[in-house]
């Protein structure tokens, strides 16, 4: 069995003190404290869908509001995710998912092209999920894709309740993740670009 694919990010900054470990390669074990509690619960999706173990502990200025802690645990689970997955050798590239969770439905498309660009389209029913306002779902993956240097398509295709709008896009985005970064054993040791590079 091949080594698995970890990695470990520390950012520390004015605002924020984080650190992320993960192992793309795991079985959706989880550690999380974030202080923001619904942003813990969306952390769960991404890791148990998409089958990496995630630790992550944050502390923000949550005096201020979850803005910074919400963006940089982004940043900086983009930052984990680069350097777990590495040189891209043998990665499938594309991955996407549809997630349904009763009236609301959600498709994710991920691919590791290099190239950073984030594509939402999630019209949200409400402007707050509890305490956890939904602007920060934009925020969180934004950073994610600027660090983790990756194209992602979020369409929110249905849904009338906020929680499970948001819910369908974080499970479906860790299970696109997942099939993203899987190895393909087909193309072991390339590329998957036609440049040579990604």
């Amino acid at each position: 069995m091949s080594t698995p694919r970890s990695a470990e990010v520390v950012r520390d900054t004015n605002e924020t003190q984080i650190r992320i470990a993960i192992n793309l390669d795991g079985s959706g074990r989880q550690k999380l404290d974030t202080g923001v509690p619904f942003l813990d619960h969306m952390l769960d999706q991404i890791a148990r869908h998409g089958l990496i173990d995630l630790d992550v502990v944050a502390k923000g200025d949550l005096h201020i509001d979850a803005h910074h802690t919400v963006e940089d645990v982004g940043i900086t689970l983009g930052q984990a995710v680069a350097k777990a997955v590495g040189d891209k050798k043998g990665i499938r590239r594309y991955g996407h998912a549809y997630v349904p969770l009763d009236e609301a439905l959600s498709r994710v498309v991920v691919d590791f092209s290099g190239r950073p660009g984030l594509h939402f389209n999630v019209p949200f029913t409400r402007a707050m999920i509890g305490g956890f306002d939904v602007d920060l779902t934009r925020e969180f993956f934004q950073g994610f894709v600027n660090h983790a240097q990756v194209t992602l398509h979020i369409d929110n295709l249905r849904g009338d309740n906020a929680h499970h709008q948001c819910e369908t896009v974080f499970k479906a985005f860790g299970r696109a993740l997942r099939a993203a970064a899987e190895l393909d054993p087909r193309a072991a040791g390339t590329i998957p670009s036609t440049k040579g590079s990604l």
